[in-house]
């Protein structure tokens, strides 16, 4: 466990998270440590380092395209991690997991088309769908005692007066870490097929996932209007900015379509870094992802027990996958600004403001836990030491912060 207890050293990198301007147009201050973006701290595996190294050395960059050894790759992977088949013939490689949702949005829906997403819902899904001058649809999930589910009523509804013509599934669910069941994919395809919705299906979560909980990819349903980005070892492996996306389907005219339109803008090639980092990750860095995957659920533990005992208002949604926790500070009763003063300037915990979400209430946020143990407690120990003061009435109003979500990635 010591290699995910280890701390980087923001100052020496420019990762995006850490970045001042970055920072003071979310928080209006830069001295917070970067909670809100889903990436890790963590060193990635060894056999990664070790191909990239290897590549360093050779020191000889010629052309060569072997995408088709990543994509046996994720097949082995898929069959030997989740039990899911999927054809090395039926991938198609992407720059990332984003541009393949933009991708898709514009060749298989048409301007001003509705796009159905489910809300709390990753802020740049809306950013796609905008940007492709389609119509964000809404579907809010319900939230109760076992945390967040589809209103599966509400969703059919929206679909037939928003006249949906395509749907992004989350699945495992960001920032809510739901990790959807096949009865819940069942009820999702029913409906989808009622009324002939494209799903497209972001699975980038899926190695991702706690004890008591499968993966259930929509590739394993019969419905041909499903296409799924997965695969990325962007969020499984750390390899953020070192990786490509994947989408996939078992429908071959939108197989041949998407490839077409792929190819020939030459978007379907990777370089070798990314390439054979790919390969190496998903043929030799399991035991790595099973040693992290426990870090993760003893962080959880950690901060369910220990926001029990200091801060019993806050309401922590449990994570059943991603390393992302979804927190509602409401019973804490702060105003949206007393909440930003006493979060991001006294606790300076740097976390995802929940309106990026489209939350129903500022007083949700989203952390990204792939980070130490001593960042967590130290942090939530400042948190509850805040909450305390606030408490006793020692505060200020905070003037933080603008939204930065059109500026994050992740």
């Amino acid at each position: 466990m010591t290699a995910f207890n280890s701390t980087s050293n923001y100052g020496e990198n420019a990762f995006i998270k850490n970045k001042p301007q970055m920072l003071q147009n979310i928080y209006n201050t830069t001295d917070v440590f970067p909670y809100w973006i889903a990436d890790m701290d963590f060193q990635v595996a060894e056999p990664i380092t070790q191909e990239l190294n290897r590549l360093v050395e050779r020191g000889v960059y010629s052309y060569e395209f072997s995408e088709q050894e990543v994509f046996e790759a994720l097949s082995q992977w898929y069959s030997k991690r989740h039990g899911v088949s999927l054809s090395a013939d039926k991938f198609v490689q992407v720059p990332g997991v984003l541009s393949g949702i933009a991708l898709l949005l514009r060749q298989f829906t048409n301007e001003d088309d509705g796009v159905l997403i489910h809300t709390p819902a990753y802020h740049q899904f809306s950013n796609l769908v905008n940007k492709a001058n389609r119509q964000v649809v809404q579907s809010p999930l319900c939230s109760d005692k076992q945390g967040y589910q589809i209103d599966f009523a509400g969703m059919e509804q929206q679909i037939i007066e928003q006249k949906v013509k395509a749907m992004i599934f989350c699945n495992p669910h960001n920032p809510t870490g739901r990790v959807w069941t096949s009865q819940d994919i069942e009820q999702v395809i029913e409906i989808a097929k009622r009324h002939d919705v494209l799903i497209i299906s972001d699975e980038v979560h899926s190695d991702i996932i706690f004890e008591g909980h499968a993966f259930t990819s929509l590739t394993n349903f019969d419905y041909d209007k499903v296409i799924t980005l997965i695969g990325s070892p962007a969020k499984t492996f750390g390899m953020h900015s070192i990786s490509n996306g994947y989408v996939y389907t078992n429908n071959d005219e939108l197989f041949e379509a998407f490839k077409t339109n792929v190819v020939a803008m030459y978007l379907d090639h990777g370089n070798a870094f990314s390439t054979f980092a790919t390969v190496a990750a998903f043929e030799k860095g399991e035991e790595w992802l099973d040693g992290m995957l426990v870090y993760l659920q003893d962080t959880v533990k950690w901060i369910t027990e220990f926001t029990e005992q200091r801060i019993p208002q806050l309401k922590v949604f449990q994570p059943q996958g991603t390393y992302q926790m979804w927190f509602d500070f409401s019973g804490l009763g702060f105003s949206g600004e007393e909440l930003k003063n006493v979060v991001f300037e006294q606790a300076k915990m740097g976390l995802t403001p929940g309106d990026w979400f489209g939350a129903e209430s500022p007083n949700f946020m989203r952390m990204n836990i792939a980070t130490s143990r001593d960042n967590i407690e130290q942090s939530f120990n400042a948190l509850a030491d805040a909450i305390d003061g606030f408490e006793r009435g020692s505060h200020t109003r905070s003037i933080c912060c603008d939204s930065g979500a059109s500026k994050s990635c992740c």
